[in-house]
């Protein structure tokens, strides 16, 4: 059995192929900011859900426990708020993160010469930087607590959260 030229299944089907080089069609391109946004699909669209989550266990893991000990008969347990300003600044890189993406819901971009997931992704890092500081060195100030609670493994978790998702993110705008 011979092969049908491709020109021709269509018409013997009856379907009718659009006219490519119709000039006098009118544009149906959305024009704004409504033209440059593409749905994704899959984890590539997890990006803004995981920074925003990230953000969100990270700006809270500084009520957490991040050191623990005992003294003379105490128990001991310190806070990441109480381990000094890293522990604040902890808390206010995931408030920011939380809020790029709450403003970017609520219709607030920023320009495109700088992308947001760069942001986030720069926040990210600077707060996994402040917890390994406070996971390698343990401040004088909360001595006698000389081991590490589970608030600041989570911190840590929740700042590489926030770099996952920034580079998730970053590879949604590409």
């Amino acid at each position: 059995m011979a092969a049908l030229p491709t020109a021709i299944i269509p018409i013997l089907l009856g379907v009718e192929t659009p006219d490519f080089f119709d000039l006098d069609a009118p544009e149906t391109r959305p024009q704004g900011p409504a033209a440059y946004a593409r749905p994704a699909g899959g984890i590539w669209a997890a990006g803004e859900r995981i920074a925003w989550v990230s953000g969100l266990v990270l700006a809270l893991s500084s009520f957490m426990d991040w050191y623990a000990g005992s003294g003379v008969g105490v128990k001991l347990a310190v806070i990441g708020w109480h381990t000094g300003v890293l522990g604040k600044l902890v808390f206010f890189v995931g408030l920011a993160v939380v809020a790029l993406v709450a403003f970017r819901e609520a219709g607030f971009e920023l320009p495109p010469t700088f992308p947001e997931s760069l942001l986030v992704l720069a926040l990210g890092a600077l707060g996994l930087i402040f917890v390994l500081i406070r996971l390698i060195s343990i401040p004088d100030a909360v001595l006698p607590a000389d081991g590490r609670g589970i608030g600041i493994y989570i911190s840590l978790l929740a700042a590489l959260g926030v770099v996952f998702g920034g580079l998730l993110r970053a590879a949604e705008e590409l």
